[in-house]
């Protein structure tokens, strides 16, 4: 079988790198593109995946656009030559498949409300989309499955903390430190979204500077007072680092559910917060994180206390973690038998949704 990954963010490379493994080692064949994202390609090179690097990475919606339609043509050749079977991720995937005789799956685990461009223009011409269970889609198409992303390379199948990053990063084991993550908010459904603040953040690290060690990472350019506090370990070890932190705050989704998974408490502030369902679930059904508004933020420095202030922390959320484990699946696991059975799959998961569950 010959299969298209298509990388969008650096997130994508940890969500698909164990499917890729796991179909290549299978006897598939896996090619894999990425629009020119200096992240998402040190990822690649660091897992050793290789790949066509293909098109640009805007913020402009205006370039977003054009840039899509030249993408596209690229990816469409690439699938007509090549002979691609089935593609993965992405609205260029999906699109291509209505071109051509490639079948194309669409993980998702945003919700419509919070992504209308992408529901309106990727969903309608995907074959399949697959959502954590609960997540509000409109499409009739979608297939939803007891996982969430982050489970494709944070279960602990997948994911074996290593205590070196430690060293790397200067603390002790047992030392209390924090991790700040600063979203940049450059992607398509986050226009007018806003998180939190200079002044927050300043207040965010002079506060947690006297409970312990304060480290940062940011999407983009870190601001210069900032800087004394940026983040400096290998990037494959990051989550490592997430997960023997005290603490993660900060108003990016995607490291705020990594923190939660590896049973890191966890505390977002942005105005996504209430509007995500796997990250509202991760809250209030297995307590594993917080979300406030940024007019929230007096509540959100009282949570901190609150948690910091319980004895057993860290012990408290792993009981937590185990609790949502239980009702979760290795999801790079499903993805790759999902792909491999494909059509068969699609239809075993609209008979009998408790299959994967059932079996894991």
């Amino acid at each position: 079988m010959n299969v298209l990954f298509d990388i969008g963010h650096p997130a994508h490379v940890h969500l698909l790198r164990n499917t890729y493994r796991n179909l290549v080692n299978d006897g598939h064949r896996v090619y894999v593109t990425v629009k020119d994202i200096p992240s998402a390609i040190q990822l690649l090179e660091l897992y050793g995946i290789p790949y066509i690097k293909e098109g640009s990475k805007h913020d402009s919606l205006l370039l977003k656009a054009l840039d899509q339609l030249r993408y596209n043509a690229r990816l469409w050749w690439l699938v007509v030559s090549k002979h691609i079977d089935i593609g993965i991720h992405g609205i260029t995937v999906a699109h291509i498949s209505r071109l051509s005789r490639m079948h194309s799956i669409l993980p998702d685990d945003d919700d419509d409300a919070v992504e209308p461009l992408f529901a309106k223009y990727a969903h309608p011409f995907a074959d399949v989309i697959l959502s954590p269970i609960g997540t509000p889609r409109k499409s009739r198409k979608t297939i939803y499955v007891p996982a969430y992303h982050e489970l494709a390379y944070l279960h602990p199948d997948n994911f074996v903390p290593d205590e070196s990053v430690l060293k790397e990063a200067g603390v002790t084991k047992g030392e209390r430190y924090f991790i700040l993550r600063f979203n940049a908010f450059k992607a398509h459904h986050d226009v007018g979204v806003v998180g939190l603040t200079t002044e927050n953040k300043r207040k965010l690290v002079d506060y947690l500077s006297t409970k312990g060690r304060v480290f940062i990472t940011t999407e983009r350019n870190i601001d210069e007072e900032f800087k004394k506090y940026q983040l400096k370990v290998s990037p494959e070890k990051a989550h490592s680092l997430i997960y023997y932190a005290t603490m993660l705050i900060g108003d990016s989704q995607t490291m705020t559910s990594e923190a939660a998974v590896l049973g890191t408490p966890a505390i977002r502030c942005n105005t996504f917060v209430g509007r995500i369902h796997y990250l509202e679930e991760e809250e209030h059904k297995y307590q594993l994180t917080y979300g406030f508004l940024p007019e929230q933020t007096e509540q959100m420095f009282d949570k901190i206390d609150e948690l910091l202030s319980m004895p057993n922390l860290k012990a408290e959320w792993q009981r937590r973690r185990e609790r949502m484990l239980a009702d979760k699946i290795d999801y790079a696991k499903f993805l790759t038998w999902f792909i491999e059975n494909y059509p068969d799959s699609a239809h075993i998961m609209r008979e009998n949704p408790d299959y994967q569950s059932l079996s894991k």
